[in-house]
């Protein structure tokens, strides 16, 4: 008994030793150093590519870049998976919806009369007898397929295959080698066709414009440049297959079209939007920090991605705390007064929806007032405010921020627990968010009836 149970524990500890190898090891490892392989510009490490997959240099910063890797992959996989979702649910463009509709089927021609409009007097009972006979003739294999059919034992056996144990090989089995391999397998796939193919594309197109990508940030311009030149190949060869009547061809070339136009719209809403806000907002401030493009320049050149994330970061801070005062100024004023703003209350309002569905043009009209908006609001919040401060106390400025100190909690880690924590904690309290709502409808209501536009903002109920 105790040799069966210690040899049953060892047998356990290598299994599952193996599975923490393959997952933790084998997988991001492969995907780093096939990442590597593919973006290095010459067929030596592509061809020496099986050698350096088991060499042990570098291992630890290998396998925690290969999870960068493989995470990215995963997520890529799962947002394709979702927006096919959101197409087959909510529809898709109007110009796809229009394409897929089925083709009508020929009307039934009417039969010959002949003048005999009395043939089935005599003969009706006769001509019901066939029918009859025929429609049980084909229920008959229906009935013997509905005997031998077991739905439950169908969905038995899918949920047997589809747990996380037997997925990733802690139930004991060696079935997640397979597994593994069709992840690296896939892995590799998506890397070929979302990243080196893209990339390849704009370099390609970048050296039939005379234009030469250099600098930190080249790789990730380029390969954006690439999306954009896939999504006019797509849009292109689907113009070619409507012309020609390939339903199948015009069908794939759209969806591709869909999930690419989706992406970069992602990509500028999520990240080129913030990122423009918050390099508007440090160039807006750099008098209230006594600082010069020359700083900023030198910084850029020392930390780029640094200075990229941090500006980044007050970007989208400075956006969702424009979009909660809008939600505030939207329970103040009258309905219809914003409605060139969207409703991001509204319960049929869908982010998504609305790239799937409206053109490119529409998207880039809707940026460009987007970009108006929060400059424009960052230009009267911001700088003009510091010109008046600067003019009216000019020893007031410059605001200096202690980077560099000996205590071991300094201003700026302060101001960032004040953004991030604790103004939306108090948002969400109803005592704050009553006083600030009553604070911005009374300055609403003196600006109203300063400028005569009482009635066009509150409403005629406020009003009275």
């Amino acid at each position: 008994g105790l040799v069966t149970s210690v040899a049953s524990a060892v047998r356990d500890w290598l299994h599952y030793t193996l599975v923490a190898l393959a997952w933790l090891g084998i997988v991001p490892l492969t995907a780093c150093r096939t990442y590597r392989c593919l973006f290095s510009g010459s067929l030596d490490p592509v061809i020496s590519l099986p050698f350096d997959i088991i060499s042990a240099e570098n291992l630890a910063k290998d396998v925690f870049s290969g999870c960068f890797v493989v995470t990215c992959t995963l997520f890529s996989f799962i947002g394709l998976v979702w927006l096919r979702e959101q197409i087959m649910h909510g529809g898709g463009p109007d110009w796809m919806e229009r394409e897929n509709l089925p083709v009508p089927a020929p009307e039934d021609l009417p039969l010959p009369d002949n003048n005999n409009d009395r043939v089935n007097d005599g003969v009706g009972n006769d001509g019901g007898a066939p029918e009859e006979g025929n429609g049980d003739a084909a229920e008959d294999p229906l009935v013997g397929d509905e005997a031998n059919w077991n739905p439950m034992e169908w969905d038995r056996a899918a949920a047997e295959e589809l747990t996380w144990a037997r997925l990733l090989g802690l139930d004991g089995s060696m079935v997640f080698l397979e597994h593994v391999f069709w992840v690296v397998s896939l892995n590799t796939l998506f890397i070929v066709v979302f990243a080196f193919c893209p990339y390849h594309i704009g370099k390609l197109g970048a050296v039939l414009a005379g234009f030469t990508a250099e600098g930190p940030f080249a790789g990730p311009l380029t390969a954006l440049a690439g999306y954009v030149l896939v999504g006019a190949i797509l849009a292109v060869l689907h113009g070619i297959a409507s012309l020609l009547r390939f339903r199948g061809a015009k069908k794939a070339l759209g969806f591709c079209y869909v999930v690419v136009k989706v992406a970069l719209l992602s990509v500028v809403e999520i990240g080129v939007i913030p990122l423009v806000c918050g390099w508007w907002l440090d160039l807006c401030s750099l008098s209230m920090f006594d600082a010069t493009l020359k700083d900023r320049e030198a910084s850029l050149q020392a930390a780029p991605w640094t200075l990229m994330f941090i500006h980044w970061l007050v970007g989208m801070v400075y956006v969702y705390y424009f979009a909660s005062f809008i939600l505030l100024l939207r329970e103040v004023l009258r309905p219809g007064v914003l409605w060139f703003l969207k409703n991001l209350n509204d319960p049929d309002f869908s982010p998504v929806q609305e790239m799937i569905h409206l053109s490119v043009w529409s998207h880039i009209r809707r940026l460009v007032v987007s970009a108006v908006i929060f400059g424009t609001a960052v230009l009267f919040m911001l700088w003009l405010p510091i010109r008046v401060i600067k003019f009216a106390l000019p020893g007031f400025l410059p605001y200096a921020v202690a980077v560099h100190t000996e205590a071991p909690v300094n201003e700026l880690s302060l101001e960032l627990l004040l953004l991030q924590v604790i103004l939306p904690a108090l948002l969400e309290q109803s005592h704050t968010r009553t006083w600030l709502k009553a604070g911005v409808r009374a300055w609403c209501a003196c600006a109203a009836s300063v400028l005569g536009l009482r009635s066009y903002l509150l409403g005629e109920t406020r009003a009275a």
